[in-house]
């Protein structure tokens, strides 16, 4: 019983490591990313200019892959049925 006990509470441990290891990486992919838009309003701020499509930088409004992993996925709030609509 005793050693059910002490298994349980490294497994605990080591899942808990983890959870903060994924947690810190996720906010330092937040920090990093609040950086490059900081740096880029500074830069707008400073021009006042609008771009065009041949002046934009497209490449730096792409959604980064690794922050994709931490999105939830979301369920339908309503069960919206468009027969009733109709009636």
């Amino acid at each position: 019983m005793k050693y059910i006990f002490i298994l349980t509470l490294i497994v605990t441990f080591m899942f808990a490591q983890d959870t903060n290891k994924k947690k810190n990486e996720r906010d330092n992919r937040i920090k990093k990313q609040i950086e490059k838009e900081i740096q880029r309003e500074k830069k707008y701020s400073k021009e006042r200019t609008f771009y065009q499509s041949k002046n934009y930088d497209f490449k730096g409004a792409q959604v980064n892959p690794d922050s994709l992993g931490s999105v939830p996925d979301l369920e339908p709030q309503d069960d919206f049925d468009m027969d009733s609509v109709y009636d």
